[in-house]
């Protein structure tokens, strides 16, 4: 029975959660919802018997962090040259596998999300494990409890066994007529961006589906070379990979895709708004971390990693300081921190 190899995703940057999250310090190597960073969280909740080692792929110009925030655990570090989406570094973690492991099955997950209720999390992982050894391609779907628009959303199609269903269709963020249509209908599950798969099926369907991504890929792994801290694959190879999603290169496109519903705490800590829902509050709602005096405030998010932040007379305010920079939202319109962040980077500010 073959071993299950996690892969876990460590390229993102984190910018819905700036300034707590930069480019120095991307939101995977945080502490935001326990001591551990959100990728030693990831990689506790995918180890025991039938896990072996991860692979984790990254940037080079993560290495060293990553390094870091792991140096206690065991890993294969892959360092992507360019940041090319979801789709070729999967792509690149199942080039090693085959090369090592043969038909290994992949369980792929990103470095920053929060899983509050492990067993089921692992429920889950077994009740999808037949289907990925037979060839489906398995994601997880995360059951919803309100019409949330910040998530693509996973359509449910018939039983196939056990709790797999097929995944009839995926579908982009929805606006909050579509999300409460969802929601009613039942059978739409937030698409968490975790997968189980046998590496040789994944590269398989995209060297049907993206060849482009798959050839690129394969003779940049090929032609790459095993430094001291990681396996890099050669640049200008991989460079040559459009850059893709998981999503579109593959699963919306590719027959024998099946979804596991699950409840399992999910979160992507994707902005403060997220940040907000899964702390502890006080007796007002509001979360205060660091060095902070809120009077008479309500249903706030108050953080600091800097300066002394007072705050008196607020509500639903996300006010968040480091020592380089601050940033003030309305807690239903933190999403809109990527586009402060936009702003920055077309100014050439440094404080990202």
């Amino acid at each position: 029975m073959p071993m299950i190899q996690p892969v876990i995703l460590s390229g993102g940057s984190g910018t819905r959660l700036w300034p707590l999250s930069t480019s120095s310090c991307p939101k995977q190597f945080l502490s935001l919802t326990s001591a551990s960073s959100m990728i030693a969280e990831t990689v506790q909740r995918a180890k025991g018997e039938g896990y072996a080692e991860p692979i984790v792929v990254t940037g080079t110009n993560q290495i060293d962090l990553l390094r870091g925030a792991l140096a206690s655990e065991r890993f294969t570090l892959l360092a992507e040259p360019a940041a090319r989406n979801t789709a070729p570094a999967i792509a690149l973690a199942a080039q090693h596998a085959v090369e090592t492991d043969g038909a290994q099955l992949l369980l792929v997950m990103p470095s920053d999300h929060l899983i509050a209720d492990l067993a089921a999390f692992r429920e889950a992982i077994d009740a999808g494990k037949p289907l990925a050894e037979d060839g489906w391609l398995v994601t997880f779907g995360i059951e919803p409890d309100r019409p949330e628009t910040g998530y693509g959303y996973i359509e449910a199609g018939d039983g196939i066994s056990g709790r797999g269903r097929a995944a009839a269709a995926f579908h982009e963020k929805p606006d909050p007529a579509t999300a409460e249509r969802y929601l009613q209908a039942g059978g739409f599950y937030w698409n968490a961006g975790i997968f189980l798969m046998r590496a040789d099926r994944y590269l398989e369907e995209l060297s049907q589906h993206e060849p482009a991504i798959f050839r690129a890929v394969a003779a940049a792994y090929r032609k790459g070379a095993l430094g001291a801290e990681a396996y890099v694959p050669e640049a200008s190879e991989f460079r040559r990979s459009p850059s893709q999603s998981i999503d579109y290169a593959v699963m919306e496109r590719t027959e024998r895709k099946a979804v596991i519903p699950v409840n399992m705490g999910w979160s992507d800590i994707g902005s403060f708004e997220a940040l907000h829902a899964v702390l502890p509050r006080d007796e007002r709602g509001n979360v205060v971390v660091g060095d902070v005096v809120a009077e008479d405030c309500s249903d706030g998010l108050f953080w600091s990693t800097g300066p002394l932040v007072t705050a008196a007379g607020l509500q639903d305010l996300v006010v968040v300081a480091t020592p380089e920079a601050v940033a003030v939202v309305p807690r239903s319109r933190s999403q809109d921190v990527k586009l402060i962040v936009e702003r920055l980077r077309a100014d050439g500010r440094s404080q990202l």
